[in-house]
C-alpha cells in the first residue's frame, strides 16, 4: 500500500489530487491547473467576442466569474479534460453511447474519475487490483472486482457523474509492486456501505447528509450492476453483496 501514490485533501484541491492519484505522481499543482483554466477562459472570451464586443451577451459574459476555477481551488471538468490531454488521455461519461463503454464490464477499464458538485476523485486499477483513491480517505481502499460495479452504481444513485479514462497511463512503480504483492482484503477492509471511513468520505464529498436511495426495480443499469457484482464470486463475497443489496433496499 505504501507504494501507491495518494494525495490527501488540502483545501478544495480535489481536482489536483484526483489527477495526481490517477497518474500516480505529483504531476500537477494548483498553479498548473490555474494556467489551464485561464487559457480556457480566454478561449471562451474569444468565442463570445465573435458575436460582437458591444453586444449585451458579451458584456454579461465579462461580468461573470470564471466557470473553470474559483478562489477555493475548484476546477471544472474542462480543466480536468485539458490536463489529461497533456498525457494523451481522454475521459468519456460512463453512461455514454460509446462502443468503448456501452455494455462493457467496468473491470475491463483502467480507471474512473468521479464527480459530485465540487468534489473529484479517482478509482484506478493498480497492478491487477482496483483502489478507491479518494483524497478524503486516510489511505487507498481496496475494491474487489466483484464489488466494483456495485460501487459505481451506488455512486451514480448518490448523484455522482462517473467518467471512464482512456489512453495509456504513465508507468508507475506501484503497478509492479501490487502485481507482485497483491493487497489482501483481510489486511485492508473491503469497502461497503457499512465502512465508516468510506461513508465519511462520501458525506463530505456530497457536502450534505446523503439521503437514502432506494433502487428502482425498473432501473436497468443498476440491476445489471447488481447482477454483475453477484456473479462468479465465492460464498463470503456473495454474502457481502447480498447484505449490501438488502441494506440499499431498506426503507
Amino acid at each position: 500500500m505504501d507504494s501507491i501514490f495518494h494525495e490527501k485533501q488540502e483545501g478544495s484541491l480535489c481536482a489536483q489530487h484526483c489527477l495526481n492519484s490517477l497518474l500516480q505522481g505529483p504531476y500537477f499543482t494548483a498553479v498548473d491547473l490555474s494556467i489551464l483554466a485561464e487559457k480556457l477562459d480566454e478561449e471562451e472570451r474569444v468565442r463570445m467576442a465573435e458575436s460582437g464586443e458591444d453586444s449585451e451577451e458579451y458584456r454579461n459574459f465579462l461580468k461573470q466569474p470564471s466557470g473553470n476555477m474559483d478562489d477555493s481551488g475548484y476546477f471544472s471538468i474542462q480543466v480536468i479534460s485539458k490536463a489529461l490531454q497533456v498525457w494523451g488521455l481522454e475521459i468519456v461519461p460512463y453512461t455514454a453511447d460509446d462502443a468503448r463503454v456501452k455494455n462493457r464490464d467496468p473491470g475491463e477499464m483502467q480507471a474512473f474519475i468521479c464527480n459530485y458538485q465540487n468534489h473529484w476523485f479517482t478509482i484506478r486499477k493498480i497492478g491487477n487490483q482496483w483502489f478507491n483513491l479518494n483524497s478524503l480517505l486516510a489511505k487507498p481502499v481496496l475494491i474487489s472486482d466483484t464489488y466494483l460495479a456495485l460501487f459505481l452504481a451506488q455512486l451514480k444513485n448518490e448523484g455522482y457523474s462517473n467518467f471512464v479514462v482512456f489512453g495509456e497511463l504513465p508507468q508507475c512503480s506501484a503497478d509492479e509492486v501490487i502485481r507482485s504483492n497483491p493487497v489482501l482484503p483481510a489486511l485492508n477492509s473491503q469497502p461497503s456501505e457499512e465502512d465508516p471511513e468510506l461513508q465519511a468520505a462520501l458525506k463530505l464529498s456530497l457536502s450534505q447528509e446523503p439521503q437514502e436511495v432506494v433502487p428502482n426495480a425498473e432501473d436497468e443499469e443498476l440491476q445489471k450492476a447488481l447482477l454483475l457484482s453477484l456473479s462468479c464470486e465465492n460464498d463470503e463475497e456473495s454474502n457481502l453483496k447480498k447484505a449490501l443489496i438488502l441494506s440499499m433496499s431498506n426503507v
